[in-house]
């Protein structure tokens, strides 16, 4: 028989509220942290968690003030945030981490596991840190205290460094989630087998002023035959890239055939069935959504850097960046704070490749 598990999740969104709720059904323990405390005033003051939809629960998770209070109290920690929040929430756990913990990033951006264990093998402290290419759920967060769960995933693929960590990490996750992780080949693999960024980029671009005047509409309707086959043709560049290091992932149309239980066809039918089934989804509304401030930064900029690297540009990823960049008056490559961090330009492919298998780039400030 199963243990109950105390869990802590950094993060007081959508996603985090819907993983606790998930790991609260499992019969396990959820503690959230929110890095502002904003996430978790209400519940704070004793407001029950609510979920909706994929998951209807109701419970009164823990609530941690800080990150060394996150870290203190539970054994499993997972990162549940926007990849723009990562860099800072690793920052604040790092020192609190002890061998005798586990982490999970929920969704893995932009190398995050190498630059976390990183900091802990500078601290002479290693843990199996795993990758999930995506989350375990997806929602909208209604209020202070409720979210609406739309879907929770029959497959989620995974990785952890180092690879050697591997099997006991597995285990800790189907214990935590059940049978549902996909194990691949290192975090190369993990990032190139997340679909959102190229996604989101093509239907943020194609319905960007529905966003931006705060309509309600569908997705899926609107992954319309020129947006469809804009995604095909960024998938194409992805799986170049995938091929040219050597990793197996899935292509899009597995993705949305596996996902969301459609027949292959092009990916506009695809998704037009998925309206039709009234799982199409409901786009952002809001240009200020992680489809473009997460998503651009911390998922097409890692892609066209691999693209770089392996001598396989990925021209409209990097037109992508640049024309977001120019539509928000920012600089999208210059705000992946992981990537700046690891100063990844100062290595090689071959340092890379190793790097996805072990968690290291580099040889720690400690070592002899």
């Amino acid at each position: 028989m199963d243990v109950s598990k105390k869990v802590g999740l950094a993060g007081a969104g959508a996603i985090a509220f819907g993983t606790a709720a998930v790991l609260h059904e499992a019969g396990h323990d959820p503690m959230l942290w929110s890095p502002s405390g904003a996430g978790t005033a209400d519940l704070a003051k004793g407001a029950p968690l609510t979920a909706t939809g994929a998951v209807d629960t109701s419970l009164t998770p823990r609530i941690a003030d800080t990150a060394a209070t996150l870290a203190r109290e539970n054994d499993v920690l997972i990162i549940a945030l926007p990849g723009y929040g990562h860099k800072t929430v690793l920052d604040a756990l790092a020192p609190h981490i002890e061998p005798h913990h586990q982490v999970i990033i929920s969704s893995h951006a932009s190398l995050g596991a190498v630059y976390l264990m990183q900091l802990l093998a500078d601290r002479g402290i290693s843990v199996p840190i795993t990758a999930w290419g995506t989350t375990i759920c997806t929602g909208r967060r209604q209020s202070g205290a409720e979210v609406k769960v739309n879907t929770v995933r029959s497959k989620v693929d995974l990785c952890t460094v180092p690879g050697d960590r591997s099997d006991e990490a597995l285990a800790l996750c189907k214990e935590l989630f059940g049978d549902r992780f996909q194990p691949r080949d290192g975090l190369l693999a993990i990032s190139l087998s997340n679909l959102n960024p190229q996604n989101h980029m093509g239907i943020a671009l194609g319905n960007i002023t529905r966003m931006e005047r705060g309509e309600n509409w569908s997705q899926g309707q609107n992954v319309t035959p020129t947006v469809g086959r804009l995604l095909e043709d960024l998938d194409l560049e992805r799986l170049e890239i995938a091929k040219a290091l050597g990793l197996e992932v899935k292509t899009i149309f597995e993705h949305f055939h596996l996902s969301f239980h459609v027949p292959v066809a092009s990916i506009s039918e695809m998704n037009q069935q998925m309206h039709a089934q009234g799982n199409g989804g409901t786009g952002p509304a809001t240009a200020d959504s992680r489809y473009v401030t997460e998503d651009v930064p911390y998922g097409l900029v890692l892609t066209a850097a691999l693209g770089r690297l392996t001598g396989h540009p990925a021209p409209l990823h990097e037109a992508g960046i640049r024309i977001f960049s120019a539509m928000y008056g920012r600089d999208f490559e210059a705000e992946n704070e992981i990537l700046k961090a690891l100063d990844l330009d100062s290595y090689s492919l071959d340092d890379l490749k190793r790097a996805a298998k072990t968690g290291l780039l580099r040889q720690p400030e400690n070592a002899a």
